[in-house]
């Protein structure tokens, strides 16, 4: 068999010339578009449904919200299994696919169950489906840092500029905020003095709520012109909270600040947020989406954060707290450095025991065709390049060299006899 592929291509020359060239073209356009990140991504194929329901305790959630979900996402094709997780406020379930079904079929298809599920739930209640990323898909971590500006301003600028902004760049599934304080504005009710205007708690729930929207009022014809009519009711300071009205007591209007004290505050913390021990510092995670190339998503974030650092308050700017990138380019940096040192070590090799530069060349060639051709194979079976791939043709070159030089030998020898054999007339 191998003989016959040897006779044929020593026949065919021309073929042989064109497949190299197509293994060449292949090669390297597969490395360009093979994804490229540090580490294998071996995380499961799931979507993730995260369902709030504050100040309901663990069992409440479990009973109304985790156990209605999971009941109806039974039945759902190619499902390998569900895990579930309920806690104060908070559910999250985990809906886990074969490896073979597509990441947003499988999301479409919890999607239409969900639609259906929702009917179980309590009044207001919606389940979302988690970002399109994976396990592996935290690519980048950066923190804003201003001399001047308190935590709570920080994240008020991350939640509500820097944020926006990033979620535009392509392949980006989501950046999450962390760190700082969210500012909220809170009413602490006195319970004495609800009693003593005689007004009940839920009035004041939907007095707030009904006073901070707007309204509209449909036309308005005078001299031949329309006028559009707003009823102008959000609510932008402290003043305009205190000044709700309530009900009345004895003919007399009871606003919001009779019954109660309303401050500017933060929202619930159960955590912080610290970088190398000096203090709590505000940032971002950027998120990859499903099946990108990390090293082309950092590149692009990179760059968005060159525009987006020309729209910060004076004094405040980025700072790089993770960078995948980093480990990326020293993974391809060892690969390259292997080759070469492989290819060196080979040409020398060849040289000084058969002295002969063309049958150096025979394995150089094998060991470059090989590589070309691992990368064409990874990229037709969706491998990425990552620490373990890229590992794994860096030990494969040793092999490849072994069976290169034994045949360029045993070539080199059997043409070296032929040779002596026509020259003595034997």
């Amino acid at each position: 068999m191998i003989e016959n592929i040897v006779s044929w291509s020593i026949r065919n020359r021309f073929f042989v010339w064109l497949g190299i060239v197509l293994v060449v073209v292949g090669g390297f356009y597969s490395i360009k578009e093979t994804p490229i990140d540090a580490l294998p991504d071996l995380s499961e194929n799931q979507v993730i449904i995260y369902t709030e329901y504050m100040g309901r305790n663990p069992k409440i959630m479990e009973d109304q919200i985790t156990y209605p979900l999971v009941s109806n996402l039974q039945g759902i094709p190619k499902i390998k299994s569900i895990r579930a997780a309920s806690m104060f406020g908070m559910s999250f379930i985990y809906v886990v696919f074969q490896d073979d079904v597509d990441v947003y079929w499988a999301r479409t298809r919890v999607l239409e169950r969900l639609n259906y599920a929702q009917r179980f739930l309590p009044q207001g209640v919606t389940p979302s489906l988690g970002p399109d990323g994976t396990g592996l898909g935290h690519v980048f971590w950066y923190t804003l840092e201003g001399d001047g500006y308190n935590l709570g301003e920080l994240r008020a600028l991350q939640d509500w500029y820097v944020k926006f902004a990033l979620q535009n760049v392509e392949g980006v599934s989501e950046v999450a905020s962390f760190g700082g304080f969210q500012k909220q504005y809170q009413v602490t009710i006195d319970p004495h003095k609800l009693v003593y205007y005689d007004v009940p708690l839920m009035d004041v729930t939907r007095a707030v709520a009904a006073n901070n929207r707007d309204v509209g009022g449909s036309l308005f014809e005078m001299n031949a012109t329309s006028y559009l009519v707003r009823g102008l009711g959000y609510i932008s300071s402290l003043e305009d909270i205190k000044e709700i009205s309530i009900g009345t007591y004895k003919s007399i209007p009871v606003r919001l600040s009779d019954i109660a004290d309303v401050q500017m505050s933060s929202d619930l913390r159960l955590g912080i947020t610290e970088e190398n021990g000096e203090g709590e510092v505000v940032g971002g995670i950027v998120v990859m989406r499903f099946g990108e190339n990390a090293r082309d998503v950092i590149e692009r974030t990179k760059v968005k954060m060159e525009d987006v650092a020309k729209g910060l308050p004076a004094g405040v700017k980025f700072k790089t707290a993770y960078d995948r990138s980093d480990l990326i380019l020293a993974s391809i940096n060892t690969l390259t450095e292997a080759l070469w040192q492989m290819i060196l070590i080979v040409c020398t090799v060849v040289i000084l025991f058969l002295f002969s530069f063309r049958t150096g060349l025979v394995a150089i060639a094998c060991i470059l065709l090989s590589v070309l051709i691992g990368f064409i194979l990874m990229r037709l079976f969706g491998v990425t390049s990552n620490i373990m791939s890229l590992g794994g043709i860096a030990l494969a070159i040793g092999d490849v060299v072994d069976p290169a030089i034994v045949m360029a030998e045993n070539a080199y020898r059997s043409l070296t006899k032929r040779v002596l054999t026509n020259e003595t007339g034997g």
